[in-house]
């Protein structure tokens, strides 16, 4: 697992230290746990003048999942790591479903009501609630782990794709973007457009090249808007041969590509709404920012020989990186935000006719859903994430268990986590 957490008994933060040594201080008594997740222990004193190591807080923001990583600049070591899933498809698709009903109502023989969206107006800076679910996740942990760890720095991967300076090389000097990182930049994006899929016959997992739709040879372009991603085979087919005469059998694949290359990255551009505001609101936290492309972090990871992972990434975002990461022994922690439940009292069906009532109550005998327990029952011990009923038997997992067995070992605090690796392990233990 990860490093440990440590803070004093004035809550100051202290060097992250290793499991065994956190399991050391736990048992002799000088410490006691402060916090299930990220695993966090107080220590029984004051430290006076500690010596800590600086720390520096990379991010890697993304449409549905975003890559955390707590780095050592000075010797390149992987402190903490951890994969942050957002819920902003799911509030998106809440929206929809609250429209609908919304609407429908309105269309049904009843009094007309005119629609009030267009009378309304929206302060300066505002997001739709999908997009601004992901900026408040993200800056819940950044303050999260500001409080345990002594961070003195942030780095974000502000743009995913330079696209200015793809299309234009001497915004920044041409050394830089015809250099070794332009091919960085330029594959990723495409890898991500086409899906890592060949144009023309489909085919994955296969050496993919960047090929012209435009043949060069008959005046095409380098734009980005003119290329695409193509296996070997299909590449040397086509050859010089305009897309509508090498597809000329194939009208569906031509009309797929032609609408594929006007088609906008939904995730990217949900990551491109947000960017700004973003650092904005890191810079408001009073810690110097770092800024990086997602092309440079394409080549620090490649150039450090890592593994593709979210958690990975954030580790290579930024000019910082170390030329080293060390990164044994880092299990992440996988972070699924669930929301804080719904103000919705009344559940209506599809028709929009009310279904069934919720509880006034959001908790019952102390425990509320959400919360993570550890019960100790006489048909084994089982430990997990819980959903009340108002009566007492709670569900934990797959099985029905009385609160008198339970005790709570972390509460619910909008989040589910998970170490990476044991997502689909049973409850029991």
């Amino acid at each position: 697992m990860s490093n440990v957490f440590v803070i004093d008994s004035d809550y100051k933060p202290l060097n992250p230290v290793h499991p065994a040594r956190a399991r050391r201080l736990l048992t002799q008594g000088k410490a006691a746990v402060y916090r299930r997740y990220p695993f966090t222990i107080v220590l029984k004193r004051v430290v006076d003048q500690p010596e800590v190591h600086p720390l520096r807080l990379k991010l890697d923001p993304g449409s549905k999942t975003t890559g955390i990583a707590l780095v050592n600049d000075t010797n390149g070591n992987v402190v903490f790591a951890a994969e942050l899933e957002h819920r902003g498809h799911a509030i998106k698709d809440s929206l929809d479903s609250r429209r609908g009903v919304r609407r429908r109502r309105r269309n049904r023989k009843t009094r007309y009501r005119k629609p009030r969206f267009q009378n309304r107006r929206r302060k300066k800076g505002w997001l739709p609630p999908s997009l601004e679910s992901r900026l408040a996740t993200i800056l819940t942990w950044v303050a999260r782990l500001c409080r345990s760890a002594p961070i003195t720095a942030l780095s974000q991967e502000l743009v995913k794709f330079d696209m200015q300076l793809m299309e234009n090389p001497d915004i920044t000097g041409v050394e830089y973007q015809q250099g070794t990182l332009q091919g960085y930049e330029v594959r990723e994006y495409l890898l991500e457009k086409w899906e890592r899929t060949c144009a023309y016959c489909g085919k994955q997992d296969v050496p993919l090249q960047i090929e012209h739709i435009h043949p060069r040879a008959n005046g095409g372009t380098h734009r980005i808007s003119n290329l695409t991603l193509a296996c070997e085979p299909c590449n040397s087919a086509k050859g010089t041969q305009d897309i509508a005469v090498f597809l000329a059998k194939k009208p569906d694949v031509l009309k797929r590509i032609l609408a594929q290359v006007k088609k906008p990255l939904k995730d990217a551009s949900a990551v491109n709404a947000t960017r700004f505001a973003l650092l904005e609101r890191l810079k408001a936290c009073g810690l110097p920012v770092e800024c990086g492309s997602g092309g440079l972090t394409k080549y620090n990871r490649t150039t450090r020989g890592l593994a593709k992972t979210h958690w990975l990434d954030a580790t290579c975002v930024g000019k910082s990186t170390p030329s080293a990461i060390s990164h044994k022994g880092v299990v992440p922690l996988l972070i699924t935000a669930n929301g804080h439940g719904r103000r919705q009292m009344c559940v209506p069906d599809k028709y929009g006719f009310p279904e069934k009532h919720k509880q006034r109550r959001k908790t019952f005998l102390g425990y509320r859903t959400g919360d993570m327990v550890k019960a100790i029952t006489p048909k084994g011990t089982f430990e997990g994430r819980i959903a009340i009923r108002h009566r007492p038997s709670f569900r934990l997992g797959k099985v029905d268990i009385h609160p008198k067995y339970m005790r709570c070992i972390h509460q619910a605090d909008g989040y589910e986590y998970t170490q990476k690796g044991v997502r689909n392990a049973p409850p029991h233990v």
